[in-house]
């Protein structure tokens, strides 16, 4: 039988489809959002993109705490009387009618002036009339025809975030003096007499100073305190040869002008700036609508409802729950504290906080712990811990998440500055020293020509272009990663740990085996119709996977929280759920999920779910293992450490039922031995390993919805590519060797000029910006040439 698609959204419709004005809905969200856009004549939305909709979730006092001045004043970019603005992150933005209908949100609501997406960021800027509609009523109505905002308690905290565009402003000026002081330049290079342009050659060099001054002193600050701090410290960074090149060439060639011996190097200075400045911004040019940084904060929610004396509601911040707080926690909300159950079955999914995959049952009396997301109805429970004592703060407050793991790494370019530095400055004072007795006047002029070729322009140059360019051809790739230094990392890398639940399986469980007695053509077909009429995940699953079956309309159905469900056509009643709850007592522990089925009262058989590994894994660790050690970590039970061991290479070791700490200290351990090591992951239950870890990778089906802390995140359908982005970061590591090779040639070419005397200011215009130019390109062309080997 052929399922009608829904008009709006594009889902199946499992039950009998809503038909109105000839279109079906599967629901009566997706049809009143129809209906709200037809009334405001923004059909168009399903002409740009047939069913581009999502199906509306029910907020209904969600956003209660929206009406809180404080959590406001947090969340609104600007406040006045008649005009607020907020940015809201919508996860759901996904193509161009999202992009339409949000941008015309002032045809279904008057008091909104204005909207503007951002999509790479899916957030979306709203200016409107708060006399007229509130922050709440804006959520509400954006969540009515499918696009509910995500609001977490990491953005309370955040507040509203400042934007740092200096290096831009930097770049800027930089780019424009130097294409400027080229131009001024052209008539000394080629040493142009005739006509007018010789008797201006003064106020041409002049300008080439002024031009020269922004430059140094703007957007040159960051080079120059670099090197105050390092000499400071007593250490020599890059920076110091940089500092001192810029330096030399900016005094030296004022006094030129001065004294009228020459041009000076004003190109040469402005150039070079220009092309370091780029090769920064080209490094720093990475994925800002994606989060590395995330915590337990950006999913829990802002505020909770609190239940007081006489059953009144009230919201409350979860930073001022206190021990004894009765609070209501309903469908799909995560718990804030640690608590007991007072009322209402709560099924409760942990695999946030431990990775276990399957929902636990609690009942009234039980405790639950912060983290889990409650996920059928609503439940009551009584606060024993305040946020800050909870289970999952105290996991995230292991001194691992405060390391700047930045601080402690070093680059390749840091290796070579400081034997880069102590050599130049050997040369310079060396050349100087010699000059003295060959011919003392040209000494001072030897010393800043030393300094001013052997500046490490192209070696400052070689890893902010190689590396740059391979984390824009990795995330063309679909592997984003957090900074140019993971790229390094990952071609340092001896070992490799995996997770098992969400990283090597897919996110759900999607395979199934019968074992039992057969059931009958009636039983397939009301066991069908049973499950169709159930919610519940494994019931949704397990609906999929059988055979279509004729759509029947049950006589009774019931379902049991925790327990199964029962359906009754006629004088037949199918059973599906717990072993207990079907009648078959004599089950002993069952490792694997297992669903349980009993006709008539009779007990048939069993589905037994098991998890669906991703494509290529096999091959993926067949790969690795040739150069590094693997192991997997998951913290599920051993129910599938045979499967594992048949997919995985003999000897992998395997560890099972590992808590987060558990992960966190087996890295730890693995580094103290000296190994650098790799951690793949997915949840918030390996984020204390993606944080001690050299490299963390979070592996995401949707890489803009979830990923922990981490330094890197990877599509899930580039799984198995990973071993190439590994063997792509170690060829990015032999272009910067090479660049500096060829670095180091245009040096010596350089400074042959620079320590004989000979260097002239088209020299220096010639060779710095030429080894500056054949830099980028080389390591453009390289790493491109090595983008193309990755599938």
């Amino acid at each position: 039988m052929i399922k009608e698609k829904c008009f709006h959204c594009g889902d199946d419709c499992d039950t009998i489809p809503i038909v109105f004005k000839g279109k079906h809905f599967c629901c009566n969200g997706c049809k009143t959002v129809f209906e709200i856009f037809e009334s405001n004549d923004l059909t168009y939305y399903y002409d740009l993109q047939s069913a581009a909709g999502a199906t509306p979730n029910e907020v209904a006092d969600k956003y209660n705490f929206l009406d809180d001045p404080v959590i406001l004043n947090k969340l609104i970019e600007f406040n006045e009387k008649k005009h607020q603005i907020v940015n809201l992150y919508i996860p759901h933005i996904h193509c161009s009618s999202c992009i339409w209908v949000l941008e015309n949100l002032n045809k279904l609501q008057q008091s909104i002036s204005s909207s503007q997406v951002d999509f790479p960021k899916k957030m979306v800027r709203i200016a409107y009339n708060p006399e007229d509609l509130s922050l709440k009523q804006l959520v509400i109505l954006l969540a009515k025809i499918g696009y509910e905002p995500y609001i977490s308690l990491d953005d309370y905290d955040k507040g509203k975030k400042n934007v740092d565009r200096s290096l831009i402003y930097k770049l800027g000026v930089a780019g424009f003096a130097f294409g400027n002081v080229m131009f001024l330049s052209f008539p000394e290079y080629f040493e142009v007499q005739e006509f007018w342009l010789d008797q201006y050659k003064n106020v041409f060099r002049w300008l080439m100073f002024a031009f020269s001054l922004p430059v140094v002193f703007y957007s040159a600050q960051d080079y120059l305190i670099s090197a105050y701090k390092s000499i400071s410290s007593k250490i020599l960074n890059i920076d110091v040869p940089i500092a001192l090149g810029v330096l030399v060439l900016f005094v030296r060639s004022t006094l030129e002008i001065i004294f009228d011996w020459g041009t000076g190097f004003f190109d040469s200075l402005t150039g070079l700036i220009f092309f370091l400045l780029l090769g920064k911004f080209f490094q720093q040019k990475t994925y800002s609508f994606l989060s590395f940084e995330r915590d337990y904060k950006s999913y829990f929610p802002i505020a909770v409802t609190r239940i007081v004396t006489g059953g009144k509601e009230e919201t409350v911040q979860v930073y001022d729950i206190k021990q004894g707080d009765r609070l209501l926690i309903r469908n799909e909300e995560l718990i804030p504290v640690d608590g007991i159950v007072l009322k209402g079955n709560a099924r409760i999914d942990y695999s946030f906080v431990t990775g276990e995959s399957e929902a636990v049952v609690k009942e009234s009396g039980d405790k639950i712990l912060a983290g889990g997301k409650q996920l059928q109805g609503a439940i009551e429970m009584e606060a024993l811990k305040t946020v800050s004592q909870s289970y999952l703060t105290q996991l995230w407050g292991n001194s691992v998440f405060s390391i700047d793991k930045t601080s402690k790494f070093q680059t390749i370019t840091d290796k070579i500055s400081q034997r880069f530095t102590i050599a130049v400055l050997s040369i310079a004072f060396m050349a100087t020293f010699i000059w003295m007795f060959i011919d003392s006047s040209k000494a001072i002029n030897v010393f800043t020509a030393v300094l001013i070729i052997a500046c490490p322009c192209a070696i400052a140059l070689a890893a902010p272009f190689t590396l740059g360019n391979m984390l824009r051809i990795f995330g063309r790739k679909k592997f984003y990663l957090k900074n140019t230094q993971t790229i390094e990392q990952l071609a340092q890398l001896t070992t490799a740990i995996f997770d098992k639940t969400g990283t090597l399986t897919t996110a759900q469980k999607s395979t199934a085996s019968y074992e039992g007695m057969a059931l009958s053509a009636e039983e397939e077909s009301l066991l069908k119709n049973t499950l169709r009429a159930s919610n519940h995940p494994l019931s949704r699953t397990l609906y999929n996977l059988l055979a279509a079956q004729d759509i029947l309309t049950l006589d009774d159905y019931e379902e049991h929280l925790g327990k199964g469900i029962i359906g009754v056509l006629e004088d037949n009643n199918i059973k599906v759920g717990s072993a207990n709850f079907v009648g078959n007592n004599s089950v002993t522990a069952q490792e694997n999920t297992a669903v349980y089925i009993s006709s008539n009262d009779a007990y048939k058989g069993k589905f037994v779910f098991s998890n669906q590994y991703r494509e290529g894994v096999s091959k993926l660790f067949e790969e690795m293992k040739q150069t590094l050690d693997l192991g997997v970590l998951s913290g599920d039970n051993e129910g599938e450490k045979e499967r594992l061991q048949a997919l995985l290479p003999k000897l992998t070791p395997l560890y099972f039922n590992q808590k987060p700490e558990d992960k966190l200290d087996f890295v730890k351990s693995l580094q103290e031995q000296g190994k650098k090591v790799l951690m793949v992951g997915d949840g918030l239950n390996d984020a204390g390993a993606l944080a001690q870890s050299n490299v963390g990778i979070a592996i995401s089906e949707n890489v803009n919805v979830f990923s922990p802390a981490c330094d890197g995140i990877l599509d899930a359908s580039k799984f198995k590519q990973l071993y190439q982005y590994i063997n792509a970061s170690k060829s990015a590591m032999k272009i910067i060797k090479l660049s500096f090779g060829f670095s180091l040639l245009y040096n010596l070419i350089g400074l042959y000029f620079a320590t004989t005397g000979q260097l002239m200011p088209v020299i220096a215009a010639i060779l710095m910006p030429l080894s500056s130019i054949s830099i980028v390109l080389f390591t453009t062309i390289a790493t491109n040439l090595v983008g193309k080997k990755i599938e």
